[in-house]
């Protein structure tokens, strides 16, 4: 097996292992069923994520839910992303749609990057990565719903009652998807935005 490791990043072991994942289930993983798939030595792998199999699930359960390509997360004390992180998106400061369409439009971005990571779905179960990609979002959702009216108090409740439809309804979706009576992508879209809205009523 080759020993030149140039071009191993997080990113490529990350998106290897969701293949794996996608392919034998979460429990198919190993460093060394990946070290194969990469073509490199499972000592390699170590490099990047020196504390092992769990340091790697913690970063792909934060690539799942972010759209950064290295899984950093700051709880793992890794210091090694070759990306910089801006310190303040000015786009949320420019977007001038009412308060629920940008919730909409965050929770269609989030349910379409779980569905197609839906095999380390249940990662997440256990895991909340702290990564600037959720705190932006957090961000988001306090503005909206300030907006909307809801007490500051009241703020993260709102939030995480909305983290959580979204993920519930990814579930949801993924469990009965091959039901013989399952519901197309259209019915599905529709039943999530149903809920959705329900939800945000409901919260202000």
């Amino acid at each position: 097996m080759s020993r030149n490791y140039a071009g191993l990043s997080r990113e490529r072991i990350i998106l290897e292992a969701l293949h794996i994942i996608a392919g034998r289930g979460l429990g198919g993983l190993s460093m060394r069923r990946l070290g194969d798939a990469l073509e490199v030595e499972a000592m390699a792998i170590y490099h990047h994520f020196p504390l092992g199999k769990e340091q790697l699930f913690n970063a792909i359960a934060a690539y799942v839910t972010s759209p950064g390509s290295t899984g950093d997360s700051p709880v793992e004390g890794v210091e090694d992303t070759e990306e910089e992180i801006p310190e303040e998106t000015t786009e949320e400061e420019t977007d001038t749609r009412p308060w629920d369409e940008r919730l909409v439009s965050w929770a269609d971005d989030y349910r379409a990057r779980l569905l197609e990571y839906s095999g380390a779905l249940s990662l997440l179960v256990h895991r909340a990565p702290a990564t600037p990609a959720d705190t932006a979002a957090r961000a988001l959702a306090h503005r909206a719903f300030t907006e909307a009216g809801v007490p500051t108090d009241d703020l993260d409740r709102a939030t995480d009652a909305l983290y959580s439809y979204c993920l519930g309804a990814v579930v949801h979706q993924v469990r009965h998807q091959d039901d013989e009576d399952a519901p197309g992508a259209a019915e599905t879209a529709a039943r999530f935005h149903y809920g959705l809205r329900a939800l945000l009523r409901g919260l202000t």
